[in-house]
């Protein structure tokens, strides 16, 4: 059977954003205990640590764009799998926490540089009636990502958390080479006058963001935190497959998010945004208040899933809505925006462990993703009432 333009670039687009985004940028949290005790690690360290990592997505994002320009999208989703496993390599085999600090940046900026290419390359790729879906299969590869990273730390379980890293780089390779097979090598976008990058021309494509760009602000600070800090929390249960089964269940629940092009169509993607933080929120609320309670960890993780992924990929969708003939740099405004959140939210959270203690941070963070969905939904309803939305 042969697979459409929207079918082979939606499964190597699922691979290599699953693997880049869903395991290598995710798998310190997941490690954060067992590395704190094999290398004693202080919690300040950690969380410096865990902000380097999105350092490092943010690095991919930023260089990811002028790679595009010379070599096509193809060539930033290739980089971004070969960062991931090499980097994971680098982690696996960490003598000191320099070479873990090394290893992880290098492997959180799979994602940066994979991520935001396939908007462009789907753009070019699928036709207009299928972009949604694909967009959306693409975002929610995550989901199988982290399936299988929870699958790795059951096999860490009985070895070393080194395992988990290992099994990262087996991934990433593989899905390097479904991205060469499905994907074709797409020629670096025409360069025109009125595309031509200066201040101007950002200043343009901020404006016309401004709502998705508020909403990553928020969204990404948030989730980093959960996903940080979740496996740490469980850490010191009696329950050793609390772990595994966070992240499993955090993959699972997130299929859902294959139909964000449906549910965006429906309410709206602002809608479907402002649903997602108040998701997260729940999610997070559940999760302070858990103890380590398995079901209760759970129930928390199910939730968390679906608002994560359908928020992932409802950005995706929004922006390619927004700006349609520069879908991919509209998406990197705002990844680059989230980005910076969590490079902010980990080192901020690690300084404030000490006195509040984790449970508190996690409510406060509930609350704040509470807020953003409410306020999210609050101006866009305000500026509908006047007169037709602006199209």
């Amino acid at each position: 059977m042969t697979l459409s333009a929207a079918g082979r670039v939606g499964l190597a687009g699922a691979a290599v954003v699953g693997v880049a985004f869903g395991m290598a940028r995710y798998a310190y949290g997941l490690t954060l205990p067992a590395v704190r005790q094999d290398l004693g690690l202080s919690e300040v360290v950690l969380g410096l640590v865990a902000s380097a990592t999105f350092a490092g997505y943010l690095a991919g994002l930023l260089l990811a764009g002028p790679l595009a320009a010379r070599r096509g999208p193809r060539a930033c989703t290739s980089v971004g799998g070969g960062c991931g496993a090499l980097g994971a390599v680098v982690v696996a085999a960490a003598p000191s926490p320099g070479w873990l600090a090394a290893g992880a940046v290098l492997a959180g900026s799979a994602g940066g540089w994979a991520w935001a290419p396939y908007s462009d390359i789907v753009t070019r790729t699928v036709p207009v009636p299928r972009r949604s879906r694909a967009l959306a299969l693409v975002t929610t590869g995550t989901s199988g990502g982290l399936v299988l990273l929870g699958a790795l730390a059951v096999l860490a379980l009985s070895g070393s958390w080194r395992l988990v890293w290992a099994g990262v780089a087996v991934a990433a390779v593989g899905a390097a080479v479904v991205n060469l097979l499905l994907v074709p090598p797409l020629a670096p976008p025409a360069r025109s006058p009125r595309r031509t990058a200066g201040p101007g021309a950002t200043t343009g494509l901020v404006g016309r963001l401004r709502v998705p760009l508020a909403y990553s602000l928020v969204y990404f600070a948030v989730v980093v935190v959960y996903f940080t800090y979740a496996a740490d929390l469980l850490a010191g249960g009696d329950v050793p497959a609390a772990v595994p089964a966070l992240y499993a269940a955090v993959g699972l629940s997130g299929v859902v998010a294959l139909a964000t092009g449906t549910f965006a169509r429906r309410l709206g993607s602002a809608r479907v945004a402002a649903l997602s933080l108040v998701t997260v929120g729940l999610a997070l609320t559940l999760l302070a208040l858990a103890g380590t309670s398995l079901t209760a960890t759970v129930v928390s993780a199910g939730t968390f899933g679906v608002g994560y992924m359908t928020g992932s990929a409802v950005l995706a969708v929004w922006t390619a809505e927004v700006v349609p003939a520069r879908a991919g740099a509209a998406f990197t405004v705002c990844l680059v925006v989230g980005a910076l959140t969590s490079v902010a939210a980990p080192a901020l959270a690690g300084a404030l462990i000490p006195t509040l203690g984790l449970g508190p941070l996690l409510l406060g963070t509930a609350g704040v993703s509470l807020l953003g969905g409410a306020a999210l939904l609050v101006p866009r309803r305000s500026r509908a009432a006047p007169g037709p939305p602006v199209g």
